[in-house]
């Protein structure tokens, strides 16, 4: 994962949320602040892409509570030791004991007008 960005494109950014409506107001708030974003609707689904897109994402935003062989967290902690300077965003109702070093946390209810700043930071700190 690469921690710039090409100043010829967009940042790619991946979102695993698998409420469908919040992950499509996500996903639209992102894209129109200027981010590619690619959606996962689950965290088994986010490391598929995550791996399919070796070196070319720019940060991780995921939910914590989802389905799957894995929550949002461990996807987190998965993605940060395979791509230690990959940006992670950790959403929840409620903060984890334990973030991986690259990841902040976004408590929920979150404001979307918020999130485009937010990830821009996140990325810029990496």
């Amino acid at each position: 994962m690469t921690s710039g960005t090409s100043l010829d494109r967009a940042p790619r950014i991946v979102v695993a949320e698998d409420d469908p409506q919040l992950r499509m107001l996500v996903v639209d708030v992102l894209t129109d602040a200027g981010f590619e974003v690619l959606e996962a609707a689950h965290a088994d689904a986010a490391l598929r892409i995550l791996c399919s897109a070796e070196g070319d994402i720019q940060a991780l935003f995921t939910d914590v509570n989802m389905p799957g062989s894995m929550n949002g967290l461990e996807l987190a902690r998965r993605a940060h030791h395979k791509w230690p300077r990959l940006p992670l965003m950790i959403g929840s109702g409620a903060a984890p004991d334990t973030l991986p070093p690259s990841g902040r946390f976004v408590s929920k209810p979150y404001k979307l007008s918020d999130l485009p700043d937010r990830m821009w930071d996140l990325i810029a700190a990496a």
